[in-house]
């Protein structure tokens, strides 16, 4: 592949592409530079990102996507989740014992492969012999065991592709077919990914590869100060970031300083306001009533505002009512005790961009199986509480912590995020959006901010049915070491619990300069995140 350096950040006017490994940005530019757009990257980028970033991601794994298309001007959420099995007896099971984290029962069905191809069906140009054909080079090198049969799987691929009559689309969805075993012949690979769930004593079948669709979905999105930040819908946590934007309108940010103690606090108290409710109503929309357009209310931020004491961090569980609109919700206040993902974002120069948070989690003492497919622990984010609206069943898509975001101004898109971390990644992800917004920063020094988190929240992949028993830990707030120890002593004696981290979390982010119209594409060089630009750009 004949690509630009890659390094940690890069600009261009005409193609940027920012993700995990380097090699898997390569592959990204490579299809730029070959004619292909960002959704053509994308996926080409994805699909390398199985096997340079691979326990990170795997093509058994799973892939959120926000894509704005500049030819209908439109942002459309793409739901690249494996759903539980449909089998009432295998929810049964669940229900009773629990979902395990050291097998393969707690695997999602792959989705990464139907997601790559859906975006190259509705938004790229591109085949997939041609999108694929980097991560086949990387897996010529056959350094993993699995290597060799995931390369044969991608081949067969290519080979039903070939042999599909039709148009490009048609073509594509014939090697989509083949992995999911939706021919009428030749389902040979979801053959083997079925052999290899029954030897490995999971609940997964054919007719639980065969139903799968990747959704194309509206995505949720508020507006802050005049920008249009956008995010996938409930069975993500993305949401809550849009909430706790509503909650924060009401501060005068600027006035506190670019993370200072107060800045600080208040991200922190809200972040806890707004995770309160993600933990609270969210599930997969089509399972539960979600009610968003009362949590992203102003009326109801307007009521949980003032439970932020600018003095004293918070110690409690609140979530609120925002149907019956009071600011905590009945019985009240709750006082319980005591992996991995990547990254990758694409904008080409039609304007078109693209942010997927592909992840998996890897479990690798189960193997690969034939295909080639590792599989991660998904079906964790579930739980197996009755009535809860993220309660396990036949085909429901587990509520993840993978979260992209896409921030527009004047309808066009100027901001694109993408963070590993699980529960902390809208976390990062406010903060960055607030820096750029509010105080004008810019990828390559946003980067390199102090980050902070807080485990005030729910474990989301702790499948608990005693919801009380999964809080990480109450008040606490890690810094990184970027921070400087005054601020880490004001915020201490306001009452929170401080924990100094070398890192916490991975991200990269994209700028779209509406004036220049030139590209700018970060990552953060302390955890290997990596950009690059079009050759000649």
């Amino acid at each position: 592949m004949n690509s630009s350096q890659v390094g940690w950040n890069a600009s261009s006017e005409t193609g940027v592409v920012a993700a995990g490994g380097a090699r898997a940005v390569e592959a990204g530019i490579h299809i730029l530079n070959e004619g292909g757009n960002a959704a053509d990257a994308a996926a080409a980028t994805i699909l390398a990102l199985n096997v340079t970033d691979h326990g990170a991601c795997s093509i058994g794994g799973e892939v959120p996507v926000l894509i704005y298309n500049a030819q209908d001007g439109e942002v459309k959420s793409l739901s690249g989740q494996g759903r539980a099995p449909l089998s009432e007896a295998a929810i049964a099971w669940y229900m009773k014992n629990g979902i395990p984290d050291r097998n393969i029962k707690m695997a999602p069905v792959p989705s990464v492969v139907d997601l790559c191809i859906t975006m190259l069906q509705q938004y790229g140009t591109n085949t997939f012999e041609k999108t694929v054909t980097p991560t086949l080079d990387l897996l010529a090198a056959d350094e993993e065991s699995w290597h060799n049969d995931l390369a044969k799987t991608l081949t067969r691929m290519i080979e039903e592709e070939r042999r599909t009559d039709g148009n490009r689309e048609e073509r594509l969805q014939g090697a989509c077919d083949r992995f999911y075993g939706r021919l009428q012949h030749g389902n040979d690979i979801a053959d083997e990914l079925e052999e290899f769930y029954v030897q490995q004593g999971g609940f997964l079948r054919r007719s639980d590869l065969a139903a799968h669709k990747t959704l194309i979905e509206q995505p949720v999105s508020i507006n802050y100060k005049g920008y249009a930040v956008y995010k996938c819908g409930p069975w993500t946590q993305g949401p809550y970031l849009c909430q706790a934007l509503k909650i924060l309108e009401g501060f005068d940010i600027i006035k506190l300083g670019r993370y200072s103690p107060d800045y600080v606090h208040l991200i922190t108290e809200t972040i806890k306001l707004a995770m309160a409710d993600r933990d609270a109503y969210y599930g997969d929309p089509n399972f539960t009533e979600v009610p968003l357009t009362e949590l992203l209310a102003e009326s109801y931020a307007e009521i949980r505002r003032p439970l932020i004491d600018m003095a004293n961090a918070s110690h409690e569980i609140r979530p609120g009512d925002p149907i019956n609109m009071t600011a905590i919700k009945e019985p009240g206040v709750i006082r319980p005790g005591a992996g991995g993902t990547t990254t990758c974002l694409v904008a080409d120069r039609w304007g078109n961009v693209v942010a997927a948070t592909p992840s998996a989690n890897v479990f690798h003492e189960g193997g690969s199986g034939r295909a080639g497919v590792t599989y991660g622990n998904r079906l964790r984010s579930l739980n197996t509480t009755p009535g809860h609206p993220n309660c396990i069943a036949p085909g429901k898509r587990p509520r993840i912590t993978l979260s992209p975001t896409l921030v527009l101004k004047d309808d066009r898109p100027i901001l694109a995020v993408s963070v590993e971390g699980g529960d902390m990644q809208d976390q990062m992800a406010l903060n960055l959006v607030l820096d750029f917004i509010e105080f004008g920063t810019k990828p390559a020094e946003a980067v390199l901010a102090p980050w902070f988190s807080t485990g005030h929240g729910e474990n989301s992949f702790n499948p608990d049915p005693i919801r009380e028993q999964t809080f990480h830990e109450l008040g606490s707030l890690s810094l990184t070491n970027r921070t400087k120890h005054s601020i880490q002593e004001a915020l201490q004696n306001k009452g929170h619990s401080i924990q100094e981290r070398p890192k916490i979390g991975s991200l990269v982010a994209v700028y779209l300069d509406p004036e220049s119209k030139r590209l700018y594409a970060a990552g953060d060089p302390d955890t290997q995140r990596h950009a690059a630009a079009m050759r000649g750009g």
